[in-house]
């Protein structure tokens, strides 16, 4: 029996299965040393409206965003326009004079960092820079700093600033702490280039590779295509989620590197495909093979390692946007040793094996995602089915 023989006896059930308690539908593409080996599509773009997900349904891929800004952004280091172990205020000077948030057995207190933020600690989220939330006061402010503007009003230089304000987590280079990083990679690519990074994306990213669905806006021709994002509590049904695109609408600036780019299936299955076979596709090369060895590196110290600690990611370190496997062991991970890739906050997964020459790309609409119990067994069965 074939691969993809055994791909559709073994992955086509398991997604019925996990639509069952999970999305209102889903499509995944396997492509092996260019082939096309796995291709499915199943489910509802729009359960009310019974509209079936297909190969150009549209989707929120929120996180996946980050490999396309980090790409792009060694893009830029392999034109020398940058090196990884400059600090970042040398290109974004309201990162000079950073604070941290220091605790002294219970005291809190602010003090100078030990050392600047430097442009590898954006790519590796070592900067101290966090998301929006409750548990830590550079946490806190991020949140009250965002609260106080309208999203879709902010650029990237606008957004980069704000945070600059705000006192770090930790110094710079020390721990790992999931936050704004790539959004302020963004901005240093917005300088680097002249151009906003939607300007740069098309031209140098989308255009060659032929990913004409994928951008940062829904225009009014392709708002039919957008899949429909759902909520759904532990154990509770699926209702539509109206409170995610205000950013995605025409004349909004927020351009997130982070993860606000919308795509289909098929564009990015032609990203995830250069990946897989070392920068190059159709013609098309955006890094060299040995600039991909490097972003698919382990760049994390074993604090950061304890850090980067997250169910789903066992067995995984972190590279330069990226999750690295390392030690299939620790994870029970049948994939090979530097498979590397990343998710989105809708539940999207992408999964490069340059070894298998091989991508996966899983679309999905749904919050929580489920990531942790989905993706795993995605990737047990593709791999189980490979020769």
């Amino acid at each position: 029996m074939n691969t993809t023989k055994r791909l559709e006896e073994r992955l086509t059930p398991l997604l019925k299965s996990i639509m069952e308690k999970g999305p209102a539908g889903c499509a995944c593409t396997v492509v092996q040393r260019g082939e096309v080996i796995y291709k499915e599509t199943l489910g509802y773009a729009d359960l009310e409206k019974k509209k079936e997900i297909t190969p150009d349904t549209i989707y929120r891929i929120y996180s996946m965003t980050k490999v396309i800004t980090c790409v792009a952004a060694l893009m830029l280091y392999e034109k020398g326009l940058y090196l990884l172990n400059d600090p970042l205020e040398e290109y974004l000077p309201a990162f000079k004079n950073q604070q941290t948030f220091r605790d002294n057995n219970g005291t809190k207190s602010l003090s100078p960092v030990t050392n600047p933020i430097l442009i590898k600690d954006l790519f590796t989220m070592t900067s101290g820079l966090t998301y929006p939330g409750e548990d830590t006061e550079t946490e806190r402010q991020t949140r009250t700093m965002l609260e106080n503007v309208k999203r879709e009003t902010m650029d990237m230089q606008a957004l980069s600033k704000g945070l600059a304000t705000i006192p770090l987590e930790f110094d710079p280079g020390t721990r790992w702490k999931y936050g704004f990083s790539h959004d302020v990679l963004t901005a240093l690519i917005e300088v680097l280039t002249g151009q906003t990074v939607g300007e740069f994306f098309q031209k140098e990213i989308f255009d060659p590779l032929g990913m004409i669905d994928t951008s940062f806006r829904i225009t009014e021709d392709k708002r039919n295509r957008l899949c429909t994002i759902y909520d759904r509590p532990e154990g509770g049904a699926l209702t539509p989620n109206t409170k995610t695109d205000a950013s995605y609408q025409p004349g909004s600036r927020y351009e997130s590197g982070g993860g606000g780019l919308l795509s289909t299936i098929g564009d990015y299955s032609q990203f995830a495909q250069l990946l897989a076979k070392g920068g190059e596709h159709e013609g098309v090369r955006l890094l060299s093979s040995k600039t991909i060895q490097l972003m698919a590196t382990n760049h994390l110290n074993p604090q950061q390692l304890k850090d980067f600690n997250w169910q789903q990611l066992r067995g995984y370190g972190y590279g330069l946007g990226v999750r690295v496997m390392m030690d299939p062991a620790a994870g029970g991970i049948n994939s090979s040793m530097g498979e590397f890739g990343w998710a989105g906050l809708a539940g999207s997964y992408m999964l490069i094996d340059p070894k298998e020459e091989l991508s996966v790309v899983y679309m999905q609409q749904m919050l929580p995602s489920q990531e942790p119990f989905i993706h795993p067994r995605l990737r047990a069965a593709i791999y189980g089915a490979l020769d």
